[in-house]
């Protein structure tokens, strides 16, 4: 299956045209999230991006099995394998089985997926469902004379593998600094080396999630359950995995060591990473008190906040910037958004009233049209530039209002193109949902059909002052109003 798509690939550093494995199938897979805290922005950016790259493949044609997990085991205080698992930690404190934080937290993720219009993953594992691959993985890398037992624990050996594979091939880092960098750690006298990390933990008697293995009971590392799920269901290579790039240095690269370990084959062919949050300038953190979660920017309720936005209006937002470009949260550049959604979306009203009337003329538009959906198509194969296309979206938006407007005499197969487009690039790619504030829409065209209706019986009994108050008073409210030969249109400004 051909493509032109172009995807940058962390591991080369570069561009490239993105060629499957085994086309026309593509296997995906991205870290999910851990399910001891609320879904924050930073899982919400990642997601919305490659819900976006999971779209894309689809309408290019491709059979794509979209694979997330749900880290609810093994991810403890400290990457350095120390400190308490972060689930049962939350359950101790809230009283409460692991696994109904578990069921709480997952829910509350699925609710921020749905609300920002994510599809579904083809499969979401969890880590606890699939201790048993966990076990067979960890067994394997041993036989494989690349990790080591100590004391009911089992530890990758970072220094030994190296010395037959690239260990930082990902982050490009170097060794040697790695090593002289790395603090010494409670439970690090356990290690033969400073960078070595676990595959399976032995549990301390007051350890809630554990389970039995050929080394005693414990539980698995968190890197382990990635690269145990993304083999079992997409085999020992396949095409893509993603994630935030904080999971680079650490979680990634333990990734592609322990599959080299295991089954002797680099596991992914192109990684893809994106960029970090910040807000009004500053990187996003709980330290700073600038960190916020979903609802909380939905609702407005976190005092950074002048208002609630609604979540297209966030997927919208976060669609202008690049993927892998840092991405900076304000009340002026969401503000920003809403008004660039509200302005296509009108449009949009504006095309399917005009639509629905009938009247169409004879004048062929379609190579302008066409000129959108090729520039669109460039940008998502330049690597899913989404940005260049909602500068596509926002000239057709202009398109419409100005052939409305000027009563081109278009016919009907160039507006069913640009409502096509529309619907292509928009929905189906970027996913944005036009229905959002449907109820809030209906009031608004409601309103504004009153006040045009009441401002042409003001023209028709000649009362020009108060056909001219009405223009004004939309005018000043950011609503121009334009009379043509089919009638009188508004539209945001």
């Amino acid at each position: 299956m051909a493509s032109r798509l172009q995807l940058h690939n962390t591991l080369s550093g570069n561009k490239e045209l993105f060629e499957p494995l085994s086309p026309p199938h593509v296997g995906m897979y991205v870290c999910g999230p851990t399910v001891y805290s609320n879904a924050h922005l930073g899982n919400a950016r990642t997601y919305v991006s490659f819900d976006v790259l999971f779209r894309y493949l689809r309408h290019l044609g491709y059979k794509v099995r979209y694979v997330r997990n749900i880290t609810d085991a093994g991810h403890l205080e400290s990457d350095a394998d120390v400190g308490e698992d972060k689930v049962s930690k939350k359950a101790r404190l809230e009283q409460l089985e692991t696994m109904e934080i578990v069921q709480r937290y997952t829910c509350d993720f699925h609710k921020v997926m749905e609300l920002m219009n994510n599809l579904p993953p083809s499969i979401e594992p969890t880590a606890t469902g699939h201790v048993v691959e966990q076990i067979e993985m960890t067994k394997r890398i041993l036989a494989n004379g690349l990790a080591y037992e100590s004391n009911g624990s089992v530890y990758f050996d970072v220094e030994k593998y190296a010395q037959q594979h690239d260990y930082t091939v990902l982050s490009n880092r170097n060794l040697e600094e790695l090593l002289n960098n790395t603090r010494e750690l409670d439970g690090q006298d356990e290690k033969k080396g400073r960078l070595d990390f676990a595959l399976w933990i032995k549990a301390k008697p007051e350890h809630i999630m554990r389970w039995p293995s050929p080394w005693g009971e414990g539980f698995p590392g968190w890197h382990l359950e990635c690269s145990a799920m993304s083999s079992k269901y997409l085999g020992e290579t396949f095409d893509i995995h993603g994630g935030g790039m904080d999971l680079i240095p650490t979680h990634h690269t333990n990734e592609i060591a322990q599959n080299r370990a295991c089954n002797h084959e680099a596991p992914v062919k192109y990684w893809m990473h994106t960029n970090m949050l910040t807000v009004n300038g500053q990187k996003m953190s709980k330290s700073l008190g600038n960190a916020f979660l979903p609802h909380e920017l939905f609702t407005g309720s976190h005092p950074m906040l002048d208002k609630g936005y609604s979540p297209m209006t966030v997927r919208f937002f976060m669609l202008q910037a690049h993927y892998r470009s840092t991405l900076d949260f304000s009340n002026v550049a969401l503000q920003a958004a809403e008004k660039g959604l509200d302005r296509v979306l009108r449009a949009l009203r504006a095309m399917q009233a005009h639509m629905a009337k009938g009247r169409y003329g004879s004048t062929d538009a379609l190579a302008e049209v066409q000129t959108l959906v090729d520039r669109s198509t460039d940008a998502m194969n330049d690597d899913l530039n989404t940005a260049q296309v909602i500068a596509q979206l926002f000239e057709a938006a202009g398109w419409i209002n100005t052939a409305i407007a000027t009563d081109r005499g278009l016919d009907a197969a160039t507006w069913q193109a640009m409502a096509a487009f529309f619907d292509t690039f928009m929905v189906q790619i970027l996913g944005v949902a036009l229905t959002e504030g449907a109820e809030a829409s209906g009031k608004d065209a409601e309103l504004m059909s009153l006040l045009i209706e009441l401002r042409a019986e003001a023209k028709g009994r000649k009362d020009f002052a108060t056909s001219d108050r009405i223009r004004d008073g939309l005018v000043a409210r950011g609503i121009t109003i334009k009379d043509t030969k089919e009638g009188t249109v508004w539209e945001t400004v």
